[in-house]
């Protein structure tokens, strides 16, 4: 009731306003173009008006009818932390479906969503965090390690790959309206930025300028250039010595000048006070607070930058270089419809009950399938026969309902939250399926209860023995990894991973299992690779699902019992250990993702199997391409196999020249739907852009000579028996 009667207090007071002005005011005269418009608002306010809207918390102005408004609101995977909404899965995996469109898909449901929700909130006088319309998402890191307890947020560790899906993903959630913006979309963190989680407010990234370019910047400048992303986050750490929302470097001489953004930049949160307090890189608040704004950060997520009012008083920073942030801030409010009539924005049309409607659920159970990468099945032990009569769920992970969720998730209703023991039970309604969680996930420090340990591990053993066939729920938990949290289990530390190992209990467990010579399958539920190198060996069966969101369980039973045929690829390196990775603190990419690797992999980059079988053919490209010029290059894809599924086609360049390079990288990849003994011709263009190389003067320049084209269902060299061959072509470039 509070809230309501502070409302209408504000408006009350905003209608005064309106009454006295509304015809003196062109900020909100829809006519005028928006710059015009942000240059007449900022011209209205005082300086301590001004700084009040730089944090996130964003002050109202009642004498020009402006409400309060809340910056920070998510959706990495649907709308997150305001209540109800479909819950799609972690970047991680649908980043593993190799589908540009789906996350347009998802993006577009997403935005639908918020906007329902945002007017909704409006509708009811809130104002508050996670209920406007400024989304801090996409996580476009190059997840370079999997000891990072964040890559699961990521689209995994490839630069193309991640620009791809960063870019469909900012366009879904932006919109296609060529006036007004659906939301803004936030690509993060900006720059050189994943991991050690305890160290971030304080940790000094470095790299050359050739990783820098190669690998870190490529989504960014995607996003910025082709998804048009309104909004950047700025990262916690340093990069080469300047805090990330203070360096001039990164958001002056990068993303501005070099790759012409012209929106707003936002720190994460409190990172401005980290400027002060931990890079120790200003002497007080208020010059942490000019240096972030002089060097491009707009928007402080924290209240720091309440101490621009003395750095004013004091000479660090002038009330002209305020305004150059408070012009980009309004021009995104203003971009977005705030000051209009809803009338006049479509998407204020967007009903409620768009959100977790059935259409959504099918995209969020189409999402989950599609990302499944299936990593083994030896002797074809999957599809399972539905007449099977006694099954066995095991597993800590079997009947977890928000573990499938991930971090940063909305919430979803029971009845559409569907863990695996829940898909499979309606997946065999005649069957009987016996469950038991079997172990802990971890070895936690607490201490284990040895007689419940005990318990869970005898009752587990009998269910095995009785079944027909076994389906383990194995994996890790957001609680284990995920963004700087207290974590007290042996082989996690705060959020980010000692070992990549599977905790210990899990290992036990599976193996004593499968001593009992019961079919085993196991499915993983994780947001990052393991070494999961005793069980690639002795199981015949392996699922990765990564955590599939609120369909999660239904997709798992689909993909198990053959209704739908898994297509996914790894978007990440399976490493064999720790031991093969260099230490986790260093960002050079040397020895460092299926880019620069050179050791053998458990399963690589790019790895996933099908329940048919695929054969390329007739691979065609011109002999000589000449510099700056387009390349189309087309294949055969055949289903050799009995059943239906899709393909994902992965093209690969290799430069044969000798100058600095990866080993291969991907550079297109398209996935599609193949009938049993269906022949498809797919079509790739490359542009020059992508066949450039970081040159020595670190910058992105074509090479002469020659390079070689690879087309498969895998990279190329590495051996998958359904996914098909690799062709391949030379082409001289010239």
């Amino acid at each position: 009731m509070k809230s309501v009667a502070r409302y209408l207090l504000f408006l009350a007071a905003a209608c005064i306003a309106r009454g006295a002005t509304a015809q003196k005011l062109p900020f909100k005269d829809p006519k005028l173009s928006f710059d015009k418009r942000a240059d007449d608002l900022v011209s209205r306010l005082t300086l301590e008006e001004k700084v009040g809207q730089m944090i996130d918390q964003a002050k109202s102005i009642p004498r020009l009818g402006i409400p309060e408004y809340n910056w920070w609101n998510e959706c990495l995977h649907g709308v997150a932390r305001a209540g109800l909404a479909t819950v799609f899965p972690m970047p991680i995996g649908t980043a593993a479906s190799f589908d540009s469109k789906l996350i347009s898909d998802i993006g577009n449901a997403t935005s639908d969503e918020a906007r329902a929700k945002y007017h909704e909130f409006l509708r009811n006088g809130k104002h508050g965090r996670y209920q406007g319309l400024t989304f801090w998402s996409p996580n476009i890191n190059i997840f370079r390690d999997p000891r990072w307890g964040r890559g699961m947020e990521t689209y995994g560790e490839d630069p193309f790959l991640t620009s791809v899906m960063g870019v469909n993903f900012v366009k879904g959630l932006q919109g296609d309206d060529p006036h007004y913006l659906k939301l803004v979309a936030t690509p993060k963190h900006y720059m050189v930025h994943s991991g050690p989680e305890l160290e971030r407010h304080q940790f000094n990234a470095t790299t050359d300028k050739y990783d820098f370019y190669d690998t870190y910047l490529p989504a960014f400048k995607a996003t910025v250039q082709k998804g048009k992303a309104v909004s950047i986050m700025s990262a916690y750490n340093a990069y080469d010595g300047e805090p990330a929302p203070a360096s001039v470097f990164l958001l002056d001489k990068v993303l501005r000048t070099e790759l012409g953004f012209n929106g707003y930049v936002v720190s994460d949160c409190d990172a401005i006070y980290d400027v002060y307090a931990f890079h120790k890189k200003a002497g007080s608040k208020a010059e942490a607070s000019a240096k972030s704004v002089i060097a491009g950060t707009d928007l402080d997520c924290g209240p720091t930058y309440l101490t621009l009012l003395d750095a004013v008083k004091a000479g660090m920073i002038t009330e002209k270089q305020i305004d150059v942030s408070l012009k980009r801030l309004f021009m995104a409010r203003l971009r977005l419809g705030m000051f209009d009539a809803d009338k006049l924005v479509k998407y204020a049309s967007i009903p409620y009950s768009v959100v977790n409607s059935h259409a959504n659920q099918k995209l969020a159970l189409d999402a989950a399938r599609k990302s499944i990468v299936l990593l083994k099945n030896e002797h074809d032990i999957l599809p399972l026969s539905k007449n099977i009569k006694t099954l066995a769920v095991i597993g800590p992970n079997a009947d977890a309902k928000e573990v499938q969720w991930g971090n940063y998730n909305g919430i979803p209703t029971d009845e559409v939250n569907i863990t695996p023991l829940q898909g499979l039970r309606t997946k065999l309604p005649n069957a009987q399926i016996i469950y038991a969680p079997g172990c802990e996930l971890a070895e936690f420090d607490k201490g284990a209860d040895t007689a419940k340990a005990k318990q869970n591990f005898t009752a587990a053993m009998a269910a095995a023995q009785q079944a027909d066939a076994v389906v383990l729920c194995m994996g890790l938990t957001p609680k284990l990894e995920g963004e700087e949290m207290k974590v007290q289990a042996k082989g996690f530390s705060g959020g980010d991973r000692v070992s990549i190992d599977l905790p210990k209990p899990q290992e036990d467990l599976i193996k004593a299992i499968y001593k009992t010579g019961k079919p085993v399958v196991l499915v993983l539920l994780n947001g990052s690779a393991l070494s999961i190198n005793w069980e690639k060996e002795n199981l015949p069966a392996i699922v990765e699902s990564w955590y599939g969101g609120q369909a999660a369980g239904t997709a798992i039973a689909d993909v198990l019992f053959g209704d739908y045929n898994p297509a996914g690829r790894l978007p990440v390196t399976f490493y064999k250990s720790v031991n093969d990775l260099p230490d986790f603190h260093d960002y050079s990419m040397s020895n460092r993702t299926y880019r620069y690797f050179k050791g053998d992999v458990a399963y690589a980059f790019g790895y996933g199997l099908s329940y048919t079988t695929f054969k390329y053919s007739g691979i065609a490209a011109p002999a000589e391409l000449a510099k700056g010029k387009n390349i189309t290059v087309s294949v055969n894809v055949t289903n050799t196999g009995k059943m239906a599924g899709d393909e994902v086609a992965e093209l690969y360049v290799r430069h044969l020249s000798d100058v600095r390079k990866p080993i291969h990288a991907l550079k297109g990849f398209k996935r599609i739907h193949l009938k049993a003994g269906e022949t498809q011709a797919i079509t790739f263009t490359l542009t020059s852009d992508q066949l450039m190389l970081v040159d020595k003067t670190d910058k992105w320049s074509q090479e002469t000579g020659k390079i070689q084209l690879f087309i498969g269902g895998s990279q190329p060299g590495e051996k998958n028996a359904t996914t098909g061959n690799v062709v391949s072509k030379i082409v001289n470039v010239r």
